[in-house]
């Protein structure tokens, strides 16, 4: 497991593709279980990637680090950048939608009103890499509503490559990535950020990230 940053408040470890954020009721090893190991003591989880995501992710070591550390999260103070790679011809830009999330069937879907449960998304893209029918696009994360990246490109008939879900016919890893994460550190006031790239491998050679 690969750690950025660690200290007595919080740690930023890297979770691997299909390693669920939080505890499953599976049963199935998570990013919880593998860094109370690695820090032989409890850890707590504030913010989520899906299961098939992968990328930087932070825990706190502390109740009150994991108090102060969603707080940020909730006001939008934690930088959160992802590549994906997403079927068709994207550009730059931003996206900004009304997501509503059904939890009975884990799916996201643009809303055209608000309504009960209806959250805004928005986030900024820019494209790096194209080829083969496909983009890469290096996305800045303004809101983190579930499954948002992955509704609003779909939602603009550019589904994520492999994200069959929401409309890829691709079998293969869902191409969604958390790159970059920072904030300013609750506890000491300095900056922390962790990077990560993705794993070189499928999918992520179809489109060079050169």
């Amino acid at each position: 497991m690969q750690i950025l940053f660690e200290d007595t408040h919080l740690i930023l470890a890297v979770k691997k593709l299909g390693v669920p954020s939080q505890n499953d009721p599976s049963g199935q090893i998570s990013m919880i279980d593998l860094l109370s190991d690695f820090c032989s003591a409890p850890v707590f989880c504030v913010h989520r990637l899906d299961t098939a995501v992968g990328g930087v992710m932070v825990y706190a070591k502390t109740k009150q680090a994991a108090g102060a550390l969603s707080a940020l999260f909730q006001k939008g103070e934690v930088t959160k950048k992802y590549y994906a790679i997403v079927h068709g011809a994207a550009d730059s830009g931003t996206m900004r939608d009304l997501l509503y999330h059904d939890k009975r069937i884990n799916k996201s879907f643009v809303a055209g009103t608000r309504r009960k449960g209806v959250k805004e998304a928005v986030l900024e893209y820019k494209t790096i890499a194209s080829g083969d029918s496909l983009s890469l696009v290096d996305i800045s994360l303004g809101t983190g509503r579930a499954h948002q990246i992955r509704v609003q490109f779909s939602s603009r008939k550019m589904p994520l490559l492999g994200d069959r879900k929401y409309g890829s016919t691709q079998r293969c890893p869902i191409a969604l990535w958390c790159h970059y994460l920072a904030f300013m550190h609750p506890f000491t006031g300095e900056s922390v950020a962790g990077e990560c790239m993705p794993p070189a491998a499928d999918p992520w050679t179809r489109v060079s990230l050169l």
